[in-house]
């Protein structure tokens, strides 16, 4: 069966709908302000940089001066300079060819030298320093050396 309703019918119906948003709406206000005080709300960074709700210790704050706060990457010339030499035992050397290989002591990684970049001749198992540079192929010796 059909149910027909009157204009007024569906008009009270909407008056009534409305009520009961406008009662839901009144409602959740006032939950709303009971749960989330101020100091509820407020939240604190540690020395770690981690979010609490506890306020820090004054006695462990920590003066910063403007001036020394970086942002972003250092320049080259600003950052500090570690060892730049590596340390390789030579597994191969051509003297014909004029090249050969260093396997490097830390990473095992076999790195290509050339003469050009020899300080004085170099055997097989020689103990030598070096830095790794990029070369055409893959990493490269510069600046051997042979240690005693």
């Amino acid at each position: 069966m059909a149910e027909f309703f009157s204009k007024r019918d569906r008009e009270k119906k909407k008056q009534q709908a409305k009520k009961e948003k406008e009662e839901r709406k009144k409602e959740r206000k006032e939950q709303a302000r009971d749960g989330n005080s101020l100091s509820e709300m407020i939240a604190y960074l540690d020395e770690d940089g981690n979010l609490t709700t506890t306020p820090p210790d004054p006695s462990k704050r920590k003066e910063f001066k403007i001036e020394e706060i970086q942002i972003g990457t250092p320049k080259l010339e600003d950052r500090i300079q570690e060892d730049k030499f590596d340390e390789g035992i030579v597994t191969y050397f051509n003297e014909e060819k004029g090249f050969g290989f260093i396997r490097h002591l830390q990473t095992k990684q076999s790195i290509f030298v050339h003469h050009k970049q020899l300080s004085s001749p170099i055997q097989i198992n020689n103990k030598v320093r070096f830095v790794i540079a990029k070369g055409l192929k893959g990493p490269e010796a510069t600046e051997v050396s042979i240690i005693k």
